[in-house]
């Protein structure tokens, strides 16, 4: 759930791990998302299988919140049966697909009762692109920020106090959500805006009638309550 604090100074955005910025390009940008860690992982557990000796291996993605200290967790988890000898751009398509279903069920998880009660983090405005941009940080490194027109934090925070809090404005799309700035335009209201090329340059994979993915789950649940360890519903 972002907050108006989390909004950092544009300086700082090189190696931060967390925080929030507004972009022109893709609208608000959570850090924590876009960081891209998700990526790494899923890549390590493909360089696992395709070393291993076995002819197919499991790669597993999920998307976890935590409150209270992260004494009450839930997350969304896929496991996707994959054969090898797949090439890097086939991974890449591969995991863009299971990084996309998997983050739709999360935030329809969390957008819905009881952990709405918790959290408006469900769908908000800035979720579903942050997490587009943290993989193609990974799959296509460059230096995103100089081409996505972030703007001040004294214009970001001016955007926040305008509009409101972010996670009221929902976003089921993989597109950015945009905020006109309220200086230039009084009445505007948030619209749609197009991904820059550079971040459509990969496909999800949908090719699921052969035999190279194999869908062991595609909608399990994990929960972690206090000292209890973690627990998969599904």
């Amino acid at each position: 759930m972002s907050k108006r604090s989390d909004i950092i100074n544009i300086s700082s955005i090189a190696n931060a791990k967390y925080g929030l910025v507004y972009s022109e390009i893709l609208g608000w940008i959570d850090l924590g998302h876009a960081a891209g860690t998700d990526i790494i992982n899923i890549l390590k557990q493909f360089d696992t299988g395709e070393n291993s000796p076995d002819p197919r291996y499991t790669i597993t993605y999920s998307q976890s919140m935590s409150k209270y200290g992260r004494r009450f967790g839930v997350g969304a988890h896929a496991r996707w049966s994959i054969k090898k000898g797949r090439s890097q751009e086939s991974k890449y398509s591969i995991i863009l697909a299971i990084m996309m279903r998997t983050a739709l069920r999360f935030e329809n998880l969390q957008a819905s009762f009881p952990f709405s009660w918790a959290t408006d983090s469900g769908f908000s405005a800035e979720d579903l692109v942050s997490d587009l941009l943290g993989f193609y940080r990974v799959t296509r490194p460059m230096n995103y920020f100089s081409h996505l027109r972030i703007v001040s934090q004294q214009d970001a925070l001016r955007r926040w106090d305008h509009y409101g809090a972010i996670g009221n404005y929902k976003n089921k799309l993989f597109r950015p959500l945009l905020f006109p700035d309220p200086s230039l335009h009084k009445k505007a209201k948030p619209f749609y805006g197009l991904l820059p090329s550079f971040m459509t340059s990969i496909t999800p994979y949908n090719s699921f009638n052969n035999d190279i993915v194999s869908i062991i789950t595609d909608s399990g649940i994990h929960l972690n309550l206090g000292v209890i360890p973690t627990k998969e519903l599904s």
